[in-house]
């Protein structure tokens, strides 16, 4: 295993928080390199030496958070759809800034479908479609509906549509994970 500079590590989390806050303040397509490297502080060739452009970077972002969810399936995979979805609206809780600004930005495609395709294969074991309440149903339907609905209030609650508190809609969701699977 190499080990990586602290150097390094301290330069990507601070391109990283730099790009979440102009995001916050300008739209994608406003931010340049230089406002990244500006509110980092750092030089313009150290945001390439890391990332290719922008759009790596906004990419890389998204994919570390996806990954990050799938982590967090994979370690409670034993638990309840109530318990294993309040893991994830705590880490979307936790992680509010970067999804709320992500979901108005150029990155929401990329982030719907990315967090869309985790939720279908997480609920791939769970679907049974020989038998129970979903005998005779597309398993394809199914995973398209659960999916968008799981994604869609996810993204209602993180744009503050929905204003109940993270453990709330956690466990509704849950709840109707558990009867309708």
């Amino acid at each position: 295993m190499t080990k990586v500079d602290r150097r390094v590590l301290k330069s990507q989390q601070s391109i990283k928080q730099a790009f979440i806050e102009l995001l916050s303040e300008k739209s994608f397509d406003e931010i340049t390199i230089q406002h990244i490297a500006d509110r980092a502080n750092v030089g313009r060739r150290t945001v390439y030496l890391h990332y290719l452009d922008k759009y790596d970077l906004l990419d890389k972002l998204i994919e570390e958070h996806i990954h990050a969810l799938e982590r967090l399936c994979q370690s409670s995979a034993d638990l309840s759809f109530v318990e294993a979805t309040r893991i994830w609206f705590d880490y979307f809780e936790n992680n509010h800034a970067f999804f709320s600004t992500i979901l108005v930005s150029k990155g929401a495609p990329s982030f719907r479908s990315g967090f869309f395709k985790l939720v279908i294969k997480e609920l791939e074991g769970e679907l049974n479609t020989a038998e129970g309440v979903n005998k005779g149903f597309s398993k394809e339907i199914i995973h398209d509906f659960f999916g968008k609905a799981v994604v869609g209030i996810v993204e209602s609650y993180i744009t503050n549509e929905i204003s109940e508190p993270a453990h709330v809609v956690a466990e509704q969701v849950g709840l109707l994970l558990e009867r309708n699977i």
